[in-house]
Parts: C-alpha cells; sequence; structure tokens
C-alpha cells in the first residue's frame, strides 16, 4: 500500500486525462476546480462525486458565473471578442478557433455547449440552484439554452438539483454547529471536567453507599410489583358484575384494539398471577441468595477501597486511549494508501449510444491511431477511475481485509494490556498482608512492566483469537449486505443464525479473555492455562459470579446514568440561559442542543471510562477472593488476605488475625 498509494487520487478531483486538479507543480496548479461539460449527463451528486460522470470534465480555476452557449459565443467572437476569452476557458487546454463548425466542436467536445452559473463545492463546479417563491431557479432563471437549439427548464435538472440543495443544506447546518463548538468549547470541557470530579466522588462514595443503593432499588422494586398486584386486584374486582366482563379470552378471540382486553376480570386475573410469581420469586431469591449479595455489596466497597490506595489506575483508561487511536490511525492511513493504489483506467467514451467500443479500456497515447474514431465519431478515451488488472491489484480486496484483521489485533491487544495491568495492580492490593502498608510502590507501573516484559505473547494470542471471530462477522455483516437483495429464505436464515453464533461466542471469549489476563497477572502462566484454571475457578462460583456481575452492572449504569443525567441537566440550564448567575456568561448559540448532546455524551464517556477501571478493580477482587477462599483456610500457615467486612459476611474467624 505505501507503495502503490497515492491519497493525492482522494484529495484532489481528477480530470478526463488523469491529471489531478490543484496539485502543485503541475499546469493545474492553479485550476483547483473540476468542471463537468454536461451536467445534464449527471444523475446525482453522489455520481459524480464518487463514480465517473459520462461527460468530458476539466480542471479550471473558477466555476462559470453566467449562462452562456458555444453557438452564440461563436457567431459573436469577432465584435464581442470578451466573451470568447471568458467561455474559452472551459474548453480543452490550447483550443483557441472558433472558425471550426459548431457541429464538429460539439462531436470532438472540443468545448462545453452551454455554460451555466455554478458554484464550487467538494472542488466540483455544481449549478447555483436555488429556490425563489417555491419554484427551482438558477440565477434567477427558470429556463436556459442547452446550446444545441434548445430552451430547457430548469426542472430537467431537478433530480440532481434536490440531492445537491440537501447536501448544501448540510453544510450550512455543519457551519452553524462548528460557529457553535468555537465558541463554547471551553464550556464543553468544564462540563467535561465536573463530569470527571462527580465520577471520582461516586467511585469513592460506593464504599459507604454500594449497600444503601442496591437495598433502596430491590425494595423499590418489591413496592412497585406489590403496587401493581393491589391495582390488578382492584381491578377484577371492580369489574365484578360489569356485563360482557366475565368473557374469557378465547370467547372474544385476536382484537387489534388492545384495550377491549381490558375490559375483561380475566385479563386482571393473569396480570395479578403473573406479578405474583415475580414478587415470590425476587423475595425468594433474597432469601436465599442474601449472602452472595452481601459478600457482592462488599466487593463493591472493597473496590472503591482499593481504587481510593492506587488513584492512578484512573487515568489508566488515557494510555489505552492513546494506543487505539494510534491503532485507528494507522488502519485508516493504510485503508487510504491501498484504496488508491490503483493505475489509471481509461475508457472509450461515446456519444453514441450503439457504439460497439464504448466502455472498453483504452490507452490515450494510441487511441487515435485506431478506427475507434470512425467507427464511433465523438469518441474519447478519458479516464475513468482508478484500478488495475494486475495480480496485486486483484487482491487489494484481500489486502484490506487483512488490514482489517491487523486493526482488530491491535485494538485487541490495546485493550487487553489494559485489562492485564489494572488486574495486576489491583491484584497486588488484595494480596498484601497489611493493607495499605504491604501494597508495592508504584504499583500500576511495576504491573504494566510485568505486563509488557513477560505477558506480550500471552495477551496477543488471546487478542489473536478475538479479532479471529470479530473478522468472521465483519465477513458475516459484509455477505449479509451484499445478499440482501436476495429472496432466498434458507440462505437468510442461514447467515442470521451463522450472526447469531459469533456474537455469543465473541461476548464469552471477552467474558474468558478478561478474567484469563487477571490470572495471568496473577501467576503468570500462559494464556491457555490461564484461561482454564480461570473458567473453572469461576464455574465452582457460578452463583457468586451471576450476583456479583448483575449487582455490579446494576450499580454502574445508575452511576453512569447519574453523572450524564446531572451534568447534562446543568448544562441544559446553563446553555438555555436559566441560570440567572451565569446567565451573562452563556454563549449565543445557534443549536443548543450541540454543546449540550456533546456534555452529555462526553460526560457518560467519561463516567465510562473511570468505571470500567472500577468494574476490572471488582472482577480482580473477586477472583482473588475465590481463589483466596480455596486455597486458605483462615489457620495461622494459611491465613485468610481477604479484609474483615468479608470475614463477617463469611463468618470465618482467623486463628492468628491480622490487620486488614
Amino acid at each position: 500500500a505505501w507503495v502503490h498509494g497515492d491519497p493525492r487520487k482522494v484529495i484532489y478531483p481528477t480530470d478526463s486525462y488523469g491529471q489531478f486538479c490543484g496539485q502543485k507543480d503541475t499546469l493545474n496548479e492553479n485550476k483547483t476546480v473540476l468542471f463537468y461539460f454536461n451536467i445534464l449527463k449527471c444523475a446525482s451528486p453522489v455520481v459524480l462525486i464518487n463514480l465517473q460522470c459520462p461527460t468530458t470534465q476539466l480542471c479550471v480555476s473558477k466555476c462559470p458565473d453566467r449562462f452562456a452557449t458555444y453557438i452564440d459565443v461563436q457567431a459573436s467572437y469577432r465584435y464581442k471578442p470578451d466573451q470568447w476569452n471568458y467561455f474559452k476557458q472551459f474548453c480543452k487546454p490550447g483550443f483557441n478557433n472558433p472558425r471550426k463548425s459548431v457541429a464538429q466542436v460539439l462531436r470532438d467536445e472540443d468545448c462545453p455547449s452551454m455554460i451555466i452559473p455554478s458554484r464550487p463545492f467538494l472542488k466540483r463546479c455544481f449549478p447555483d440552484f436555488s429556490t425563489k417563491n417555491g419554484v427551482l431557479t438558477v440565477a434567477n432563471q427558470t429556463t436556459f439554452k442547452d446550446g444545441r437549439g434548445k430552451t430547457r427548464n430548469v426542472t430537467d435538472l431537478r433530480e440532481a438539483a434536490n440531492g445537491i440543495n440537501n447536501v448544501l443544506d448540510a453544510r450550512s447546518v455543519g457551519m452553524k454547529i462548528f460557529e457553535d463548538y468555537a465558541i463554547s468549547w471551553y464550556w464543553i470541557l468544564i462540563g467535561l471536567f465536573i463530569a470527571m470530579i462527580v465520577s471520582l466522588l461516586f467511585l469513592v462514595l460506593l464504599r459507604f453507599t454500594a449497600g444503601v443503593l442496591f437495598w433502596i432499588f430491590i425494595f423499590g422494586v418489591i413496592g412497585i410489583i406489590g403496587y401493581g398486584i393491589w391495582h390488578c386486584y382492584w381491578e377484577y374486582d371492580h369489574l365484578k358484575g360489569i356485563p360482557g366482563s366475565d368473557l374469557t379470552v378465547y370467547d372474544i378471540g385476536f382484537q387489534t384494539d388492545f384495550r377491549v382486553y381490558l375490559q375483561l376480570r380475566q385479563t386482571w386475573l393473569a396480570f395479578m398471577i403473573i406479578l405474583c410469581v415475580v414478587e415470590v420469586i425476587i423475595i425468594l431469591m433474597l432469601i436465599f441468595l442474601r449472602n452472595r449479595i452481601r459478600i457482592a455489596i462488599a466487593l463493591l466497597k472493597e473496590g472503591s477501597r482499593a481504587i481510593g490506595y492506587i488513584m492512578s489506575t484512573l487515568f489508566y483508561p488515557i494510555v489505552t486511549f492513546i494506543l487505539i487511536a494510534v491503532c485507528i490511525s494507522y488502519w485508516a492511513v493504510t485503508a487510504v494508501f491501498l484504496a488508491t493504489s490503483g493505475e489509471p483506467v481509461y475508457k472509450v467514451m461515446a456519444n453514441q449510444t450503439l457504439c460497439k467500443y464504448a466502455n472498453l479500456t483504452c490507452d490515450p497515447e494510441t487511441f487515435n491511431t485506431t478506427n475507434v474514431t470512425k467507427v464511433c465519431p465523438g469518441a474519447q478515451c478519458t479516464f475513468a477511475f482508478y484500478g488495475g488488472e494486475s495480480l496485486y491489484h486483484k487482491y487489494i480486496f484481500i489486502f484490506q481485509l487483512a488490514n482489517a484483521f491487523v486493526f482488530l489485533w491491535l485494538v485487541n491487544f490495546a485493550i487487553a494490556l489494559g485489562q492485564c495491568t489494572l488486574a495486576g495492580a489491583f491484584a497486588s492490593y488484595y494480596w498484601a498482608s497489611r493493607k495499605p502498608a504491604d501494597i508495592p510502590l508504584w504499583p500500576l507501573f511495576s504491573s504494566f512492566g510485568r505486563a509488557i516484559r513477560y505477558h506480550t505473547g500471552s495477551l496477543a494470542f488471546g487478542a489473536l483469537i478475538l479479532a479471529i471471530v470479530q473478522l468472521i462477522r465483519v465477513i458475516l455483516e459484509y455477505l449479509d449486505h451484499k445478499l440482501k437483495g436476495t429472496q432466498n429464505s434458507f440462505t437468510r436464515f442461514l447467515l442470521c443464525c451463522l450472526k447469531c453464533c459469533f456474537w455469543c461466542l465473541e461476548k464469552f471469549l471477552k467474558f474468558i479473555n478478561r478474567n484469563a489476563y487477571i490470572m495471568i497477572a496473577i501467576y503468570g502462566k500462559n494464556f491457555c492455562t490461564s484461561a482454564k484454571e480461570a473458567f473453572f475457578l469461576l464455574m465452582r462460583n457460578v452463583v457468586r459470579v451471576a450476583v456479583l456481575d448483575k449487582v455490579t452492572d446494576f450499580l454502574l449504569f445508575l452511576g453512569k446514568i447519574l453523572v450524564a443525567g446531572g451534568v447534562g441537566v446543568l448544562a441544559f440550564f446553563f446553555f438555555t440561559q436559566r441560570i440567572p448567575v451565569f446567565a451573562q456568561e452563556a454563549p449565543a448559540l445557534n443549536y443548543y442542543w450541540v454543546p449540550l448532546l456533546t456534555v452529555i455524551i462526553g460526560s457518560y464517556l467519561v463516567a465510562h471510562g473511570f468505571f470500567s477501571v472500577y468494574a476490572m478493580c471488582v472482577d480482580t477482587l473477586f477472583l482473588c477472593f475465590c481463589e483466596d477462599l480455596e486455597r486458605n483456610d483462615g489457620s495461622t500457615a494459611k491465613p485468610y488476605f481477604m479484609s474483615a467486612s468479608l470475614h463477617r459476611i463469611l463468618g470465618k474467624k482467623e486463628l492468628s488475625p491480622k490487620k486488614a
């Protein structure tokens, strides 16, 4: 890619001769805009930008600013030379023969048959469309001469005009959004800083509030379901004696208006039974899993305490973000070089629809010596696209897949490195006999050094397995997109099943990899051994895993919503100038939702970054806790390393208590 690629093919538009418009040190250095001889042949701006419009294209210094036809200019060139001098800049380079017959000029496409007022967009000349009193116009005119003896209506360009106007409207909105960002960027940064402080406070306070938040939520759910049971009973009793309420669902059959079912006692009885079953299940789970829930809450509090001792871990996601940004940049640049590594391909462009040579490849240097122009008068050998027939060009798609695979592998490795580093730091906290006295100095940096020095191969192997599955998912999505128009139900069903299976496999591998990296950080064994030991350790504690996972997910989700929602509400009142103290400080915006959404999404991502560290901390402490229970028995020879709060929950006492 780096040898054959040329990003200029993306940056600069290309004329019919394969030359770049606006490239320095070329004849087109001052000709930065691409001009189309006959814009009517182009269906839409998407065709103009991505494909090739079937008309001659030239690099020009500026777009036309007036209506003119070659017939009129040629007829008046003797006494109006200025008109000819203006028009010829849109003709082929070097053409200056106004005496040549109009038929020959149009046949050879030396000059366009007409020019219309245009403006540059994406370095291409598009007609200057506008709407006046609901009527589509070009430079305030509704008709124009096409240079071939006909007067045409601007509505002939409606298909292209609609797309162009939508794009131009989007550009106008984009400029306003850019202005809003330019005015409010520092207030956005202040909002994100507030989100960071709130996230830190939430994590620190979790050691005191984790249990309270969880039990408030649980009892709130029980109360809401209880109210639902009472309401269902009230509706059931209220409908007693009302004509028709004793009918069954089977009696009335299927009804599109579901309110009909609410008039039946049987419906409310069914709702009440379902809610009663759910209520009983939740209460039984609380009774039988109360000890495991207490352990989960204790581990959450312990995680908050561990982060309090190793605060540097909260900022490690910045390192992961930088590494992933480098991976994305490498992949994107390589993909662009690959996509632009083709050679110029020229094809025969003929005005006649029945020309047998149309769309065949040609060589512009030898084209005039062939008989194509004799068979198809006016045919030209013009640039079509970048490609090639060599072995390299045939396999560019395969190279793009390989590049995508490398990207997935590198991203997964960066994530694995972060997980192993954090796991090593938090494991050093758990296995410290006296906390925090025995925690090693600079635990995060020490763990990062160990991961780089000793565990690079294991992390790369785990990332490789995950990248292979993700690449298969990408290929399946590509096939699904390609086969979307087919009517083969079996193929669609098979693809759907494969996508579902590989999605599940990816989720399972991410779970296994995460715990394998924790075991690697603790024991330093290879990936396969660590994955096996982590899997069987989790299976021996599967109920605790399920309870801890759900409790952690709930509290962290609650925290993310709290941070993003709280900062979002504050930003809303600020940007809408509803805070009297800061009303004068709030910037005047085109769209107040631009910085508002940025603050909300940014706050959620900031909270997610901090809470991902917390989730890794809890998972690491949980595996250490399970290992502690299996390896030690609380005796003097094998004392527990868990905290005093976990001791009390388990009801186990050490023979030789240590200061925890």
